[in-house]
């Protein structure tokens, strides 16, 4: 679990694909988040997995709660 400028999220390490993470965005308005894969397999810090949740918090259109277009 990671909360990130008010925001909840549930971090998962993708089974047998390592380097690869799924986020949940918990506290969102929609059952919603995304996932990333390392070409190089390697393990996300914990600031990495912030910047992550922000620059895709960056991206959500305030009216909608989903990507902007």
């Amino acid at each position: 679990m990671l909360t990130v400028d008010g925001q909840e999220f549930r971090v998962r390490t993708r089974a047998g694909a390592p380097g690869t993470y799924d986020f949940d965005w918990l506290s969102g308005p929609h059952d919603y988040g995304f996932g990333i894969s390392r070409s190089d397999r390697s393990t996300m810090s914990r600031p990495e997995m912030e910047e992550a949740i922000r620059d895709f918090l960056a991206q959500i259109d305030p009216a909608t709660g989903y990507l902007a277009e």
